[in-house]
């Protein structure tokens, strides 16, 4: 399906997480254990923030485990908080505009998953994006679309609960066209500041999703672990699956929980509830799309 990671702390060169942690993500590209297959090489992508105004992006269709410039990347970039996803494609092309973190200002959005029956309501849904941002849908994902409605109905303002609108509205539209509402999804998210995810299912168990755990615990559990005992108090990771095989190393997050990852460490949860009450600025398109 697809695999992503999120790291929010203190400075890092990207290749420590991404390329030499014992599971990462560019392993979990040729070898996951917890997706829907084991191989994620439709593409690959990488988001971060440094001294530059906004997000840097990196986007390609090589298979991570063979990107040259990845690695070359990796290798000298320095980041306090990146986002990397590795992509199976399961029904949209692959192609550079479809791969993972898409981007707004300064805002880097992935998903891991999918919309049961996209193409019976992505006219609607197109429809209901904003028409300022509709020519930024460049690629023919359902993540690119669920993004930009997101950003239409407040995402900047109030990410999680623009997120709980657009599922809702996701929802309501494949019941009005006479389909089973599906929406299966991790998402993560961040301006730069904060980091959020997000684990929800309509039906069944959403796709896996885990955080590190608090780093006063991580290092009493491992005080050998030179590695883990340089980890400071702000360094948290949201990931796929867990990328070492170490008990109490990682937490799972429940199943219609968001998180927020601030400085210091901290991580709130809270219920991720979908409803459908569309923002007063797209009321006019969601009604009509909807109802069509």
């Amino acid at each position: 399906m697809c695999r992503w990671m999120a790291w929010f702390g203190q400075p890092v060169l990207i290749e420590e997480v991404v390329f030499k942690t014992q599971h990462g993500i560019v392993d979990q590209s040729l070898h996951a254990r917890m997706g829907a297959e084991p191989t994620n090489g439709d593409g690959f992508g990488m988001g971060w923030y440094g001294t530059g105004d906004g997000p840097g992006l990196y986007r390609s269709v090589t298979p991570a485990w063979a990107d040259e410039n990845l690695r070359e990347l990796a290798g000298h970039l320095e980041s306090p908080l990146f986002l990397a996803h590795v992509r199976a494609a399961i029904g949209s092309p692959v192609q550079g505009t479809n791969c993972h973190p898409f981007r707004h200002g300064e805002w880097l959005f992935v998903h891991n998953g999918f919309v049961g029956d996209f193409h019976a309501i992505r006219r609607d849904l197109m429809l209901a994006i904003d028409p300022v941002l509709f020519p930024d849908v460049a690629g023919s994902t359902d993540t690119e679309v669920i993004f930009n409605l997101a950003l239409t109905l407040g995402f900047e303002d109030d990410p999680i609960d623009a997120l709980e609108r657009t599922v809702g509205t996701i929802e309501a539209a494949a019941r009005r066209r006479g389909v089973e509402p599906m929406v299966q999804a991790s998402f993560g998210m961040s301006d730069g500041v904060t980091l959020w995810a997000v684990r929800y299912a309509t039906q069944g168990t959403p796709r896996s999703l885990f955080a590190s755990a608090n780093i006063d615990a991580v290092r009493r559990l491992y005080p050998d672990n030179p590695r883990l005992q340089r980890l400071g108090e702000d360094d948290r990771l949201i990931v796929s699956e867990p990328f070492a095989d170490l008990p109490g190393l990682w937490q799972e997050i429940p199943p219609a929980t968001a998180v927020t990852v601030r400085r210091g460490g901290v991580l709130e949860e809270r219920p991720f509830v979908p409803r459908h009450d569309p923002a007063p600025m797209a009321r006019k398109d969601l009604a009509g799309a909807v109802d069509a």
